[in-house]
């Protein structure tokens, strides 16, 4: 893998993981709504990934063998933004506007704490990416130093 592909790479994480960070903050300022445009409450969305080039699942026997990453690997790529497909919480508050009969009003399936750990998983995931880029840069520039005198 040359240096552009490590670039390329790190550059395909970073992009992921933005888009994560975003939805995953959609779904923090929509955990109290209890109406959207399709009818209903919010419902949670989740983002899935998928590695660009060669597919992974045949090639871990592979990667293991031969103990390095396959050139045609090109990153990851965000396959499909999809709702989570768990039920909403039902909270009993009669006096909410959206109440059924019974009282109870249909919740986002939006767990606060969930949406936290999961943000912070794609921060981290972010920063590994920066650094992977920095140390490719430092690379870079330690092997242009190679034939200075």
């Amino acid at each position: 893998m040359g240096l552009y592909g490590a670039f390329n790479i790190a550059a395909s994480g970073l992009t992921a993981e933005r888009l994560r960070m975003d939805v995953i903050s959609n779904n923090i300022a929509n955990v109290n709504t209890t109406r959207t445009e399709e009818g209903g409450p919010y419902q949670r969305q989740r983002v899935i990934f998928e590695p660009r080039g060669q597919q992974l699942n045949a090639m871990f026997p592979y990667i293991f063998s031969k103990a390095k990453m396959p050139s045609n690997f090109e990153g990851v790529k965000v396959s499909g933004i999809t709702n989570d497909p768990n039920p909403p919480k039902l909270v009993y508050d009669p006096g909410h506007p959206d109440a059924n009969k019974d009282g109870y009003v249909s919740m986002p399936n939006v767990n606060i704490v969930k949406e936290m750990v999961d943000m912070i998983s794609a921060t981290r995931a972010y920063e590994a990416n920066v650094t992977a880029i920095n140390s490719a840069k430092t690379m870079a520039a330690k092997a242009l130093d190679i034939g200075k005198i």
